[in-house]
């Protein structure tokens, strides 16, 4: 990946060309689910410091799945904001069957 990405849909296709373990799909889809999760709880009990603990569950689960499965560096670090829009939109593709925690529906 030595020149820039200029548009998202480049991108997302980037994106699902670094997602294609099974195992790191699904440590991806916890993440994003415990991350919803986490935000309602939060809002609800009116959590204010504890919000901290949103990007660690999600990003922390992404992570083991790069490093020990994927065995790559995330886009994270370089793409920021499309990651993180990514992770949500592969998320709601699984969600509903659009894509498999797989990579056979890519």
């Amino acid at each position: 990946m030595s020149d820039r990405i200029k548009t998202y849909s480049e991108f997302y296709k980037f994106y699902l060309s670094e997602h294609q373990n099974r195992t790191s799909r699904t440590l991806h889809f916890i993440g994003t689910f415990l991350v919803f999760i986490i935000i309602g709880i939060a809002i609800y009990y009116r959590w204010g410091w504890k919000w901290f603990l949103v990007p660690v569950v999600g990003y922390g689960f992404a992570w083991v799945g790069h490093a020990f499965f994927e065995k790559n560096k995330p886009a994270t670090f370089r793409y920021p904001l499309w990651s993180l829009l990514s992770d949500f939109k592969l998320f709601f593709e699984i969600l509903i069957g659009k894509r498999a925690f797989d990579n056979s529906k890519d």
